[in-house]
């Protein structure tokens, strides 16, 4: 009797686990959202276009580069729907690439809100060997705040103060 129960606190505690870390990710990722749009919002139109290099994104290509691999870890690893990795061409305008910025990061939201926690520990196939769904997730808010510290530094040479940090 004694083995079974610590076996169920054992296994209380793993689901515990799990379901504290899509709660910790989902309170986390909404920030997310929210100091990117903000970011996002900072910037004036006339200068989404600007890149500090030739070789770098310009302002609006690095947002839209954001939700694109936003939509594609989402849909490919936590969806069974096949994603469509097109090139898009489209000049969008500021109003546009905030609105489809708010849309994606809601549709991960919910994506990852209805992920059981058990199947983060699913292994699968990544360009760069197998991965853990939790490892896609990890690498979900990493791509964020990766391109968000860049968007940054193209707001200060602007000469545009950046909006003040939102975190946990």
């Amino acid at each position: 009797m004694k083995k079974i129960l610590i076996l169920l606190m054992l296994f209380s505690l793993n689901s515990f686990s799990q379901n504290e870390t899509m709660d910790a990710f989902l309170e986390k990722w909404q920030n997310s959202k929210t100091y990117l749009l903000d970011l996002a919002k900072a910037m004036p139109e006339e200068n989404y276009s600007f890149k500090p290099t030739e070789r770098e994104m310009s302002f609006g290509e690095q947002l839209l580069h954001i939700k694109g691999n936003m939509d594609w870890l989402s849909t490919s690893y936590f969806t069974s729907e096949k994603f469509d990795k097109k090139k898009d061409e489209t000049v969008y305008s500021k109003e546009e690439i905030i609105s489809m910025l708010e849309k994606s990061f809601d549709n991960v939201y919910e994506v990852i809100k209805n992920t059981n926690p058990k199947n983060l520990k699913d292994k699968v196939d990544f360009f760069a060997g197998p991965k853990t769904k939790f490892q896609i997730l990890n690498l979900l808010q990493d791509h964020v705040t990766h391109h968000r510290g860049q968007l940054i530094v193209y707001l200060n040479l602007k000469g545009i103060t950046p909006p003040k940090y939102v975190g946990w």
